[in-house]
């Protein structure tokens, strides 16, 4: 077996991080030739580049803004960090650990959010291409456009993603002159938590404001525009129109890409944390991870379908890529494991494990795509039950989001269970590091359906051929279950990840047992399982609030603009982005409060015991609640596809149609709001309390209470000050149709329209 003495060069982080880093260069390489590739695909006509230059300025207005407001968040983490270890130590703890700690933090918050800024920039130009593509040349053309655009954010993420981790590795493991190789790397390795608590931030606001945002103004456009109208869906005389493709772009692009950017990296360092400061156990999730940039690279070029696939050929062309991708990963980790540990017995098993991971990421997807898709029974019985109204439609959607947690459970299940028999806990957190490893490619086909969407509501405004919207509709629905696979992998991804933050925690915070019948334990249990179901009804809650003041806009504009309605006159764009802007901005800051004060407050105030109660007992619930939700949504958005794309139940327009469109309506926010934000929920505490653990070591429950006084009151002023500022004097949504909008939402400072002009 390899160990530190025979490290060749001597330098023992920079050999870890070499290949790494070499492969974050490939990743971020293969950027550049999917930029310049995309670029050569021809932009449309004039209004197609007007319509996409507006969606853009305001994906990148609301960004501005919604950064703006996260660089105070993330400058006052990083102040507190540094003081909370400077000022609450203990003889482990290093004078500079609060530093070093605090810029992991910074630098990881930076990474993500850029990160998702350069995704969404590039998805928001790859949209017009595609709508271009598809009018020129066909479905091939414009899946490959599509698919670029998506690729992007997918190597942007793992580029910077391992660039980041293993930099900031290398340069973590400096100023421990005196200390042998294993004790410096094992320091480093904890800083780099920090790292993991700054992504995992930016996702949760990312994620969370961006699908309060998109959510709100999808809502208000179908309920008003496509139910009470009676216009299609992306007309141009709908005032919500444009802040509905906006919220693709920063909802379904900028927030994913942070929340799997956060999985990636976290990942690597649960597996680091859980290899207890052997050498070699500490390089395997390094190099896995870039082994994976590498393979996925080669499952890019294998996607490609031909003019006029049908659903399950597209799907088809997808999975090539992540097959390819998969097998290739297992080949590089074969080898990788025969150099690290010399034909081991213990490194086969970690081969094992890899292999399961990977086999369990492919594997959840398959059973997500079963329950979302329209190729299936699950989806087309939803899409019967519209027969009998929008109740049963919903009724229906319900009992399928709840049995679709069935396989993801029992594969989830089998993972750790076959990994920790042949590795223990480093063995789940490997299987963690091998199921994201072809993450380049599997995001790719998650962030290829914004695009999508995208270039069909460009087709739609820009008034081209009724067979673009055709072929850009086929590229949606396929995006529609892409979106939904994508989400079940980023759920299960998250619980392998924070299962082995959770074991990573408890190592840390040297929390030997932990007796489910304690009541300390179980207490905590039972306030974890709590917390998803808080988060997920405050997301929703406002959802509907932002949506409630977006349908009176609407509705408004349709009442009092003449020639509204016969295309005569041009509705108000600015209005509901306004709108969608500042209620998501103002919307994630409850949510986000008691997601990073929960850990907090039950680790000082009762103890490590119930700390760690509390992120089993919300992982568990969290799992079952996301996969619900997120399946439901997949399943309830194409159930209204079948019918406009397969002219199932009489076809667009139909009381079946309408029923289903409502069953869009209710799972709009369950599978692109709080949904998937209960992962990164999930992940967020975990990393949190794996960053704070050395503060927990030796400690005793209920030892110094006092402290966790802190985060409660933090708690209890945020709710009151949010509740008056906000909720108390929330949107009178029973106003008349023709008054006037709430002063709150009259704008955010920024008119994003007026910008892109």
């Amino acid at each position: 077996m390899v160990t530190a003495d025979t490290f060749p060069g001597g330098m023992i982080p920079g050999e870890v991080a070499s290949l790494p880093l070499a492969c974050s260069g490939v990743a971020l390489l293969m950027n550049v030739y999917l930029y310049l590739k995309l670029k050569k695909a021809p932009r449309g006509n004039d209004t197609m580049n007007k319509l996409a230059d507006i969606i853009q300025e305001g994906a990148k207005a609301f960004l501005k803004t919604e950064y703006k407001y996260l660089s105070i968040f993330v400058l006052t983490i990083f102040a507190f960090l540094i003081i909370l270890f400077s000022l609450y130590k203990d003889e482990d703890s290093s004078p500079t650990d609060g530093v070093r700690i605090g810029f992991c933090f910074l630098a990881g918050a930076i990474l993500s959010a850029s990160a998702g800024w350069l995704g969404m920039i590039v998805a928001t130009d790859a949209n017009v291409r595609t709508t271009q593509a598809a009018d020129a040349e066909g479905l091939a053309a414009a899946l490959n456009v599509a698919f670029t655009g998506g690729a992007v954010m997918g190597f942007t993420v793992v580029g910077l993603g391992l660039f980041g981790v293993s930099l900031f590795f290398v340069i973590m493991c400096q100023g421990y002159e005196g200390e042998t190789n294993e004790i410096m790397m094992g320091k480093a390795i904890e800083s780099l938590s920090g790292f993991g608590f700054g992504a995992s931030s930016i996702a949760l606001f990312a994620r969370v404001a961006g699908g309060i945002y998109t959510k709100a103004a999808d809502v208000g456009a179908d309920l008003v525009g496509k139910v009470e109208a009676g216009i299609p869906e992306d007309d141009p005389r709908n005032p919500a129109v444009i802040a509905d493709n906006v919220g693709d772009n920063v909802g379904d692009v900028a927030g994913m890409g942070a929340d799997l950017f956060e999985s990636f990296v976290g990942s690597i360092i649960a597996a680091a944390t859980l290899a207890n400061m052997d050498v070699v156990k500490i390089s395997l999730p390094f190099w896995i991870a870039g082994a994976g940039i590498i393979a996925s690279v080669f499952g890019y070029f294998a996607v490609g379908a031909k003019d006029g696939a049908s659903q399950h050929q597209l799907l088809s062309a997808l999975h090539k890529g992540t097959f390819t991708a998969s097998v290739l990963s297992l080949g590089f980790s074969a080898i990788i494991i025969w150099q690290l540990f010399e034909n081991s017995t213990e490194g086969w098993k970690l081969f094992a494990c890899i292999a399961i991971g990977l086999a369990s990421g492919v594997l959840i997807g398959e059973a997500t795509e079963y329950f979302t898709s329209y190729s299936y029974y699950p989806v087309q019985s939803i899409t019967e039950a519209g027969v009998t109204g929008p109740a049963t439609v919903i009724i229906q959607g319900l009992g399928i989001g709840m049995i679709s947690t069935f396989p993801p459970v029992i594969i989830i299940i089998a993972t750790i269970l076959s990994c920790n028999a042949l590795s223990g806990n480093y063995g789940i957190g490997i299987a963690a590091v091998g199921m994201l490893s072809t993450l380049g490619v599997t995001l790719a086909t998650d962030a290829y359906g914004p695009v999508a969407d995208n270039a069909g509501g460009i087709a739609e405004m820009a008034n081209l051929d009724e067979r673009v919207r055709d072929t850009t509709d086929a590229l949606d629905a396929l995006g529609n279950t892409t979106a939904a696979t994508g989400k079940g992998f980023a759920i299960g991804s998250a619980v392998l990840t924070s299962l082995s933050l959770l074991n990573a925690f408890k190592d840390e915070a040297r929390v030997d047992v932990v007796d489910v019948g304690d009541p300390i334990v179980l207490s905590g249990i039972l306030f974890g399982a709590m917390l998803p179901f808080v988060f997920a009804a405050l997301t929703m809650l406002s959802v509907q609030k932002a949506a409630g003041a977006i349908i009176i806009e609407v509705r408004r504009q349709f009442a009092t603009i003449e020639g509204l309605m016969d295309g005569t006159a041009e509705p108000d764009y600015n209005k509901c982005i306004a709108i969608s802007t500042q209620s998501s901005l103002e919307e994630m800051i409850l949510p986000g409060l008691y997601a990073v004060m929960s850990p907090l407050l039950v680790g000082f105030l009762v103890g490590p015991k119930c700390l760690t109660g509390m992120l089993g007992g919300g992982i568990a619930s969290g799992m079952m609640l996301a996969i619900m939700m997120s399946n439901a949504g997949g399943a309830w958005d194409n159930s209204k596809k079948y019918i406009e794309i397969e002219g199932k139940c009489g076809g667009k327009g139909t009381e079946v149609h309408k029923a289903c469109v409502v069953g869009d309506t209710v799972g709009d926010p369950f599978k692109d709001t709080s949904g998937p934000a209960l992962n990164i929920l999930i992940k967020l505490m975990s990393i949190i309390s794996l960053t704070v653990a050395p503060l927990f070591r030796n400690k005793e429950d209920w030892q110094e209470w006092y402290y966790g006084l802190i985060p409660l009151a933090i708690m209890i002023i945020g709710t009151i000050v949010i509740y008056r500022l906000f909720w108390r004097d929330s949107l009178d949504l029973s106003m008349d149709v023709g008054g006037e909008p709430a002063k709150d939402v009259e704008s955010v400072g920024e008119d994003p329209v007026k910008e892109a002009a």
